[in-house]
């Protein structure tokens, strides 16, 4: 019997997690905080909390768990890293999702070094949705605390980080995805952002509407590059999952 581990926490998690649901497969989704919990479907298992490599191989074995699926965000390679060594040392088949690729307009950044350099060249007030982990090096940016506005998730450790930072309250947009292009465009006029600063996160991600906004605002776009991966598409894993359900693995 097919018995599936999701690593989740984003949009294409949740689909595979109602995907098994509906194809009756024993699945268990394990995702980082109880927001990522929030949004999945009733007819999966959840583990929430933060997991080592030496916890994920401890849920693979008490779980019995005979394949898994890394749905976790493109940028979390750390995570990604400790499940395949999870599950190369438990002999359990890992299935990487990947996103596809976004054609970008304005300008991209290869990582976050390249983006706080182009940032500190550039004029104006900026809007940052690439979460409260890049705030450190956002800190970084020429007179950040009155030109920098963040959207974060609305979570206690998120807040701590921008307070810790000394990133004023005005400052910070805690909301939860998704966000419309309208959402988005409300955001840009309220702290007069000259910049946008987004991730490349795929349609999935919300990284459309944020281009959309930009384009309607008049505002430059600033893109953080997908780190590069290999993996399968979410329609071949489903495909694969189709087979597990249908043969038993």
């Amino acid at each position: 019997m097919c018995k599936v581990l999701i690593f989740g926490g984003t949009t294409e998690g949740r689909i595979l997690a109602e995907f098994c649901g509906n194809l009756g497969i024993d699945t268990l989704v394990s995702v980082a905080t109880e927001y990522g919990a929030s949004l999945l479907p009733g007819s999966v298992r959840i583990h929430c909390g933060r997991l080592d490599q030496s916890q994920m191989r401890d849920l693979l074995t008490q779980e019995h768990r005979t394949l898994v699926v890394d749905a976790t965000h493109p940028y979390a390679r750390e995570a990604s890293e400790n499940i395949r060594g999870a599950c190369q040392l438990c002999s359990v088949p890992y299935l990487r999702l990947k996103r596809e690729s976004d054609v970008i307009f304005g300008e991209a950044a290869s990582d976050m070094e390249e983006l706080a350099k182009k940032l500190d060249q550039m004029d104006g007030n900026i809007l940052s949705t690439l979460g409260s982990k890049s705030l450190p090096d956002m800190a970084k940016i020429r007179g950040y605390r009155e030109r920098l506005w963040v959207r974060i998730l609305p979570v206690p450790e998120s807040l701590r980080i921008c307070r810790e930072l000394g990133i004023p309250d005005a400052h910070i947009f805690a909301e939860k995805p998704p966000f419309s292009v309208e959402d988005n465009l409300t955001h840009i006029r309220r702290c007069g952002a000259a910049i946008l600063v987004t991730k490349e996160s795929g349609a999935a991600g919300g990284y459309l509407e944020k281009c959309e906004a930009a384009r309607i605002a008049g505002i430059s776009l600033l893109t953080l590059r997908r780190p590069s991966e290999e993996g399968l598409s979410l329609v071949d894993i489903k495909k694969r999952l189709e087979m597990e359900a249908n043969y038993g693995g």
